[in-house]
């Protein structure tokens, strides 16, 4: 497998459905398309360090899991560094270019707002826009998701939408960069602090979807009970607003942080656990947690469904408790309903899922920056709806 990087005077390939390619760059803007390709070029040599990953000894392939999980971390970081090289390239188009910058490539849940972009395009190629969808290799990087803003903003871009993996990090480089691109918020929003720094927000009522799983848990174990949180990392601001909700609901009070005997609920120590949008570690932490309270534990309240995008690891956390989440002895309530999710509900692994829709946000999201690079006003705020799926409604809890 070879992994050469572009050189500067290699074109990137047109991307299909791409509107406005082909436009020469502004002389203006050689220095910093020349800064962002050498960017490009040190990702892709980057990337060839995760080939020794994807061969065992002798230049065999490894088999199974292994392989698998080794081929899909070097398929995203060859993603990662081609849309450095398209911004490098002559070929884009930073006037029509609509850029959907997500917190990570790696989360199956990104993907469903990438078929929304995708969706819009078929309207907006025709009016010579492009979303252009993008982001670090995985969620884990918040500083590569940084780094991506700084490098769009450099560039140049008709409006971005940004899913903010670090609220507070990202409004610093939007504040330094002062304001020269319309920018709107999807899925994850800034601190209120910074609300001004967006146009608009476009996503979830992430407050309501926390309220939704408190509810939830709340009717499943209506005395209380021993309860972990598990979180994505400490400076989300959605998955935060998520835990605020919930924990405002099952105390009965508003600004709790952490449950502390409110209506008979108790946060355990060690938690929340923070797992910084990664499957595995979720899948490690919970099992760690299980093991150390064996009998003291009754609920966990996945603000993200991170660990179920691991079917087989989470089946193996889970297995020692099938019984008492059958019995309803033990509950566990998730965010999101992608179809990993949706399996485990239907085979009781988990007792209720609070879904998002985020094929609607990416489509939604496309479309208010279209407006913005039209110079139009638009809502600061737009919802876009929470599904409630639980054991008897599985089948049609989507179909809307």
């Amino acid at each position: 497998m070879s992994l050469d990087a572009p050189a500067a005077s290699r074109p990137v390939p047109r991307e299909a459905g791409a509107a406005g390619l082909g436009a020469e760059l502004p002389h203006a803007w050689v220095h910093k398309t020349a800064r962002i390709r050498s960017k490009a070029e040190f990702r892709f040599r980057a990337c060839r360090s995760i080939v020794k990953d994807c061969v065992g000894p002798h230049g065999h392939r490894r088999a199974g899991a292994e392989q698998e999980e080794a081929m899909k971390k070097l398929w995203m970081c060859l993603a990662a560094a081609g849309g450095l090289a398209m911004l490098a390239s002559s070929g884009f188009a930073a006037d029509k270019t609509l850029a959907l910058v997500v917190k990570g490539l790696d989360n199956p849940y990104f993907d469903l707002m990438h078929q929304g972009c995708e969706r819009a395009n078929k309207e907006l190629n025709k009016q010579g826009y492009n979303c252009y969808y993008t982001g670090p290799a995985t969620a884990a990087d918040e500083s590569a998701q940084v780094q991506i803003i700084d490098d769009l903003l450099t560039k140049g871009v008709a409006s971005m939408a940004i899913s903010p993996a670090n609220a507070p990090a990202v409004a610093e480089v939007l504040r330094r960069r002062g304001g020269s691109v319309p920018v709107i918020t999807a899925d994850a929003d800034l601190l209120p602090k910074d609300a001004s720094l967006r146009k608009s927000y476009v996503g979830t009522d992430n407050y309501e979807l926390g309220a939704k799983l408190g509810e939830q848990l709340k009717m499943l174990m209506p005395k209380g009970g021993n309860v972990c949180l598990v979180m994505g990392n400490p400076a989300a601001e959605n998955i935060n607003q998520r835990a605020q909700g919930a924990r405002d609901v099952l105390s009965g009070k508003k600004g709790i942080t952490k449950l502390a005997g409110e209506n008979g609920w108790h946060e355990i120590s060690g938690c929340p656990l923070y797992v910084n949008d990664d499957a595995a570690k979720a899948n490690q932490m919970m099992q760690d947690t299980l093991t150390a309270h064996p009998t003291g534990l009754d609920a966990f309240l996945l603000a993200g469904g991170w660990p179920l995008f691991a079917p087989q690891a989470f089946s193996q956390v889970v297995a020692p408790i099938m019984d008492k989440i059958k019995n309803g002895k033990f509950v566990i309530v998730s965010a999101d309903t992608l179809g990993p999710e949706l399996q485990a509900l239907k085979e009781h692994k988990v007792n209720v899922l609070v879904g998002q829709r985020p094929e609607e946000m990416g489509y939604r999201a496309a479309m208010v920056m279209r407006d913005l690079a039209e110079g139009k006003s638009v809502p600061p705020v737009i919802h876009t709806g929470l599904d409630v799926c639980t054991w008897k409604n599985a089948d049609t809890c989507l179909k809307h």
